[in-house]
């Protein structure tokens, strides 16, 4: 069997790497593997058509800053696709280069049965993308559990919830009685998460620092960041004008001990909100953007919220503060009580606390495993 896999970015990578060892298991002969993939897929013996970093570029501005090489990649991956004639495509994530894969693929060889693992937020923005996509997806493998419902109200392809990579990996989030009793005493453990993106970094570490100084009068906390490696050095050159100290870490196993003891964070919108939401760590969340994605994303972004876990839970449970509203006035007032206690945080726990009802899969499989036998399922249903 020959599977070709396709992704665009790290976190693409991440979820190629673990679905590869699921395919094999599944495969009763010999597998072919092919495509697009970075260092993680790599481990798993995958060879990639080009480096990730190619094509792994977000925002506007710098995908039109490199859109020659984007062009030429995504020529180079429809060529090889089609040269490969693989019994099932999966794309993986970014859908701005993937999709222009997957759609490129489609009008050359019809037949080819391509599914997309992580569906894009047509519920957010753009939500004819939905539709479209049917000309070219078989099958979109969802992350989050309300994606299946926004793809059959929206016209999309068939979607399925395989469930999100973070619930196989609970046990790194989740504290110990030791942990957990840290959580209680002072002084508290704060967590604090700019992003891992440089633009995000630039825009809210002044930010962040001036909150943390609007706490100081308030209960005894170290705060701690862990920093991408990558960007450690500028992150230090702007805490370094802080007026509070901050511990950096860096690493996964740090950044899965502070969630383990922190007893609140302060974050950028993104894939961290969901994974302080699974440790249990009440948070306040700020996002900034360049004026020029403020004023696509006002006409076009379609959700009361940007904060991954109050989308799943249905609720606004985690306060957040974009752009003019994300001030350290703001940010400072809705942070402080979660660390002094009392309503607002028993609040934000007792949200927090359906948080793995609502993201567990019916069977307790794990999503890679789902999403794997969906992908050859694919496969068969097309005579492959």
């Amino acid at each position: 069997m020959k599977i070709w896999l396709v992704a665009g970015e790290d976190s693409g990578d991440q979820l190629g790497a673990k679905l590869i060892p699921a395919l094999r298991a599944r495969v009763p002969g010999p597998l072919t593997l092919g495509g697009v993939g970075g260092e993680a897929m790599a481990a798993q013996g995958f060879a990639s058509l080009f480096p990730l970093d190619d094509v792994a570029v977000m925002g506007y501005l710098p995908v039109l800053a490199r859109a020659r090489t984007l062009l030429r990649r995504i020529r180079q991956t429809v060529d090889d696709v089609v040269a490969a004639r693989p019994d099932v495509l999966v794309i993986i994530d970014s859908p701005g280069f993937t999709h222009a894969v997957a759609s490129r693929v489609r009008k050359r060889l019809p037949a080819l049965p391509i599914v997309d693992y992580v569906s894009p937020s047509v519920w957010a923005w753009r939500p004819w993308r939905a539709r479209s996509m049917r000309a070219y997806i078989d099958h979109v493998l969802a992350l989050l559990p309300f994606e299946p419902g926004a793809h059959r109200r929206l016209g999309g392809p068939a979607c399925t919830y395989v469930g999100h990579p973070l619930i196989e990996r609970l046990d790194a989030f989740r504290p110990g009685s030791e942990e957990a009793a840290a959580r209680e005493s002072a002084p508290f453990t704060l967590a604090v998460l700019p992003g891992s993106r440089r633009s995000e970094i630039d825009r809210l570490m002044p930010v962040f620092g001036e909150t943390l100084a609007r706490l100081k009068d308030g209960p005894a906390f170290e705060a701690v960041l862990p920093a991408v490696t990558r960007h450690r050095a500028r992150i230090e050159a702007l805490a370094a004008a802080w007026s509070v100290p901050v511990r950096i870490v860096s690493g996964e196993e740090a950044k899965h001990a502070l969630f383990r003891r922190a007893r609140a964070a302060l974050a950028a919108s993104g894939t961290v909100t969901l994974e302080l939401a699974l440790a249990g760590v009440p948070m306040v969340v700020a996002y900034r953007v360049s004026r020029v994605e403020e004023f696509i994303g006002r006409r076009l972004i379609q959700v009361p919220t940007i904060v991954l876990p109050n989308l799943i839970l249905g609720a606004n449970a985690m306060p957040e503060f974009i752009q003019a509203d994300c001030t350290p006035g703001n940010l400072a007032g809705a942070l402080a009580p979660l660390l002094a206690g009392g309503a607002a945080r028993d609040a934000q726990g007792a949200a927090l606390a359906r948080l793995d009802d609502a993201m567990r899969l019916p069977d307790g499989a794990a999503p890679s495993d789902r999403a794997a036998e969906i992908v050859l399922a694919t496969a068969r249903a097309a005579g492959r």
